[in-house]
């Protein structure tokens, strides 16, 4: 007789990007430049500390990000990381047999953290160019629908939505369904057209928008994401977030990253830069790399992704491969993109 879930035995387990001792690692997204400014004397301080609980409420980082994206603090919820906003955002939202839509191929977390719910989800293939096909995704809402995710950019294929499909995609969602929009590579977004969601949506009491400081900001050793959505939706968040799960050292290395936004803005610019540079080169090799607008790039190579992941650990360079579909390559310094180049 089990003593877990059935239903859980055929559910894949996470799969983080590997650390080789010695190798290249271009397989967890993140940023290679170090932490922020002042983030590393700022959690030292924090420790001294730890033998104190950190404030539950996160009521200095809360008004922080909410002044400096200009809503009221009782909009903003915190957790650890915005895929952990997303564990409690399905909670508050889907009972047993609710349904979630999305994107598929999108991040790997979202059916975990369904089946964990008992919420069905609902994955919509992407489209031949690696994107989310919004018509398909409303045609799929039903009356069992509580949630529908947008990841813009998309992980992994960085592909991004455009201003004029997202707006006629969300009109046609149901009020009473929220539209989460997992926007965890908002700063690396380029295009125009590509819209913040806080900035386009943040009226409409459905839509809510999750993002992370493990990116952009250097802080995913530290595990700190926001989510901004109504007053009543937010609240529900903080309602059943684990206590004290944003640590005194994260809120000390949050307040001090976002003094350095400035910084934060240069490291962004450099790996956007390397982003054109290496996507061109990549494109003389595999033509089909599709547009990204996030600090990685998708190569779709179906069932030899494994394969290939597997020569670049052999040149020392450590890829994501999601076998069946592609690898995500994650942009590194310009000496790490070199070295991925040759490995191709």
């Amino acid at each position: 007789m089990s003593l877990t879930r059935p239903d859980l035995d055929a559910l894949p387990a996470y799969v983080p990007g590997r650390t080789v001792p010695g190798a290249i690692k271009l397989a967890s997204n993140e940023v290679p430049y170090g932490p922020l400014p002042g983030v590393v004397e700022a959690v030292t301080a924090a420790v001294a500390g730890v033998h104190r609980y950190p404030d539950m409420a996160v009521v200095e980082l809360r008004e922080r990000l909410a002044a400096r994206l200009g809503v009221d603090p009782a909009r903003v919820a915190t957790g650890c990381g915005s895929v952990a906003l997303f564990e409690h955002l399905f909670r508050v939202t889907c009972m047993p047999g609710d349904e979630a839509v999305y994107a598929w191929r999108s991040f790997e977390a979202y059916p975990i953290i369904g089946a964990t719910t008992a919420a069905k989800s609902v994955r919509v293939p992407n489209t031949a160019v690696h994107g989310h096909d919004l018509d398909a995704m409303a045609a799929a809402i039903t009356d069992r629908t509580r949630l529908v995710i947008v990841c813009n950019p998309n992980n992994p294929t960085g592909t991004a939505v455009r201003r004029a499909e997202l707006d006629a995609f969300i009109d046609r969602v149901p009020a009473n369904v929220i539209v989460a929009l997992d926007e965890a590579y908002r700063e690396f977004v380029t295009d125009p057209d590509v819209p913040d969601g806080l900035v386009a949506y943040g009226d409409r009491p459905n839509v809510v928008v999750l993002r992370t400081l493990s990116k952009a900001w250097g802080l995913a050793g530290l595990r700190i994401g926001y989510l901004v959505g109504s007053p009543e939706v937010a609240a529900a968040v903080r309602k059943v977030v684990t206590p004290f799960s944003t640590s005194l050292a994260a809120q000390a290395a949050a307040l001090a990253a976002l003094d350095a936004e400035e910084e934060m803005q240069r490291r962004v610019d450099l790996v956007v830069a390397e982003r054109a540079r290496v996507v061109e080169a990549v494109r003389k090799v595999h033509p089909d790399v599709p547009d990204t607008q996030a600090n990685f790039f998708w190569l779709p190579l179906g069932d030899q992704a494994a394969d290939f992941a597997a020569q670049c650990e052999r040149a020392g360079v450590i890829v994501r491969a999601f076998q069946g579909d592609g690898v995500r390559v994650t942009l590194g310094t310009p000496e790490e993109n070199d070295a991925f180049l040759g490995a191709l």
